[in-house]
């Protein structure tokens, strides 16, 4: 069942290519009427259920690198229709899924660092052959932020950094962020709302931020814990990876740590995709703690 929902995710993504509407340089999204649906959400959920499954049946032969290979090439074919849209927010995502999982399952050692130098070389490989002049004028921006435009590729980042700082230790109030309210920070509601709530509700807000973030992969942690069987803890760790790995790739970019990709944040950001996988994975987990 679960390569039945495998291959329709696939073919979804694929279709996207050539049905879906071109909005903002990037074919994302199916229009059905007044809704815009975003099949890599429903593909991330998959994924977890595809690669818990598989790594549970076979925990006792982590020591076979075939299996290693075999997955990866799982998280491959999603990728690649990903990348053409392009969203390589979504391929790290998945990359970070996968690794998770693998580091779970027990991975032995010298196999996980040839993953590394693999890794390496494609991303030399990527930088030369695949990615656009826009994806690397935001990689240069990032680590060379003099050498990019401020009024272009550098101007969300630095209004990002201003509205964080503006906001002190208890912030500007809600409704009263100059950066927010006056249209100088892009993407409020969505990749920047990190930053909005920074500025108006200040430290302590992003402390209690943090806090519930902390209380929610906690208490997932605790239900892998006490599952009975090994899929059922793999895909309660393997949701918690993505969470924190969406988690920390949207804080990261507001405050300048890492490239802005457009990564929304979990349980904040505005959008009904993600929230609604975010639903579906915690009633699948709450589904485990009852049933076992």
């Amino acid at each position: 069942m679960i390569l039945i929902l495998y291959f329709l995710a696939l073919l979804s993504l694929v279709l996207l290519l050539f049905l879906a509407p071109e909005i903002r340089g990037v074919k994302k999204w199916y229009k059905v009427g007044p809704f815009s649906v975003d099949p890599i959400e429903f593909a991330k959920i998959i994924m977890i259920i595809l690669l818990a499954k598989y790594f549970s049946a076979r925990h006792a032969e982590m020591y076979n690198i075939k299996h290693i290979f075999l997955s990866g090439v799982y998280v491959l074919l999603i990728a690649v229709p990903i990348f053409f849209q392009p969203d390589v927010g979504s391929i790290l995502i998945l990359l970070s899924l996968w690794i998770g999982i693998l580091l779970l399952s027990g991975i032995k050692t010298h196999h996980f660092l040839i993953l590394c130098v693999i890794f390496l070389l494609f991303s030399v490989f990527s930088w030369q052959f695949l990615l656009k002049d826009y994806q690397k004028q935001r990689i240069i921006g990032f680590v060379a932020p003099q050498l990019g435009d401020p009024l272009a590729i550098g101007w969300n980042r630095e209004q990002s950094q201003i509205a964080i700082g503006s906001g002190g230790l208890f912030g500007s109030g809600f409704g009263k962020g100059s950066q927010t309210q006056y249209g100088f920070l892009p993407e409020v509601q969505t990749d920047f709302v990190f930053a909005s709530i920074a500025e108006e509700a200040g430290f302590l807000g992003v402390l209690f931020l943090f806090f519930l973030f902390w209380i929610f992969i906690l208490r997932i942690t605790k239900i892998a814990m006490i599952s009975k069987n090994n899929f059922q803890r793999l895909f309660a760790l393997g949701f918690s990876v993505i969470l924190l790995a969406q988690i920390f790739i949207n804080i990261g970019m507001n405050i300048g740590i890492l490239p802005i990709i457009g990564i929304p944040l979990p349980l904040v950001s505005y959008g009904g995709g993600n929230l609604i996988i975010t639903f579906i994975g915690i009633g699948m987990l709450q589904n485990i703690k009852i049933r076992g």
